[in-house]
């Protein structure tokens, strides 16, 4: 039996990659490998903060939540009663409704089995009995030692040039003189070293995928650049990274929403690894492989 802090888990696996799940709590994905490597994600057991509902663990590697970041609605403790369903190719992991949100989470996760690519299907059901506008949000930590890779808009957002391309969210502890910031043309890159105070930006990712390179792996997360007429959270945000003293996350957001009771919101992920790449910023062997 597997564990992770305590709660029993279940692993994914092809000849790439090794994926970890609790079985009782979540749904998260707690551990990601590419042949035997150490794990890629954040383990954070220590981290905890007061809610209304009890001591909040954030215990790392991805999870599911929900924006705009409101404590009552975002920071709900772990319940059990997950129910777990083997699929083709994979497994679908159900919570129980949240007691102050009133949501239901789900991870839907399917792993290719010829190449080291997963896909999961993030989905919240509106289980409170009147309406509630959200979005889901789908957050991956790990551990520190990489480097974000955040791809910019590059060319005219009109045929005259007139009009900006480009939105940039910042949040109150966030230094534009912080050396882990990179702020390039093409990329905006974020060494994920140790420091406080934490360094926080989103933009509106057109490209819809974010990367983090860490010991010769490069992590990529393609997500739906989804339209929405409430648009995105945060300023019009559909990605986001975070980086403190403990650890590292690439996030993902869906539009905005209002649904009525039953209702669902659902945001798609594919997460694909590539090894064997030694340098972070964006030499030719990593430019190659990332989309246009």
């Amino acid at each position: 039996m597997n564990d992770f802090q305590g709660f029993p888990t279940s692993v994914l696996e092809n000849e790439f990659i090794r994926l970890e799940y609790p079985t009782t709590i979540g749904p998260r994905i707690v551990s990601l490998s590419y042949k035997g490597s150490p794990n890629l994600l954040g383990d954070v057991p220590d981290i905890t903060w007061d809610t209304p509902l009890g001591k909040y663990f954030i215990r790392g590697g991805h999870r599911l939540w929900i924006s705009p970041e409101i404590p009552e609605r975002t920071y709900i403790p772990d319940q059990p009663g997950l129910h777990v369903t083997e699929i083709e190719g994979g497994v679908e992991l159900t919570g129980v409704k949240e007691i102050s949100s009133g949501v239901c989470k789900r991870m839907r996760i399917e792993m290719d089995s010829k190449q080291p690519i997963v896909r999961i299907t993030h989905t919240i059901i509106n289980e409170n009995p009147g309406p509630v506008t959200f979005a889901p949000w789908a957050i991956t930590m790990f551990r520190q030692g990489g480097t974000v890779i955040l791809p910019q808009p590059v060319g005219n957002a009109d045929p005259h040039g007139l009009l900006h391309n480009r939105i940039l969210a910042l949040w109150p502890y966030t230094r534009l003189s912080d050396p882990r910031l990179h702020l390039r043309d093409d990329y905006i890159l974020v060494d994920a070293l140790p420091a406080l105070p934490p360094v926080k930006l989103g933009y509106t990712n057109t490209a819809g995928w974010l990367a983090y390179w860490l010991d010769g792996i490069l992590f990529q997360k393609r997500f739906e650049v989804q339209q929405s007429r409430l648009g995105h959270p945060d300023g019009g945000c559909n990605a986001e990274t975070y980086c403190n003293d403990r650890f590292v996350e690439l996030e993902s957001l869906g539009g905005l929403s209002t649904l009525e009771f039953g209702a669902a919101a659902e945001l798609r992920e594919t997460w694909e690894l590539y090894p064997g790449l030694s340098m972070p910023f964006i030499p030719d062997e990593i430019r190659d492989l990332l989309p246009r």
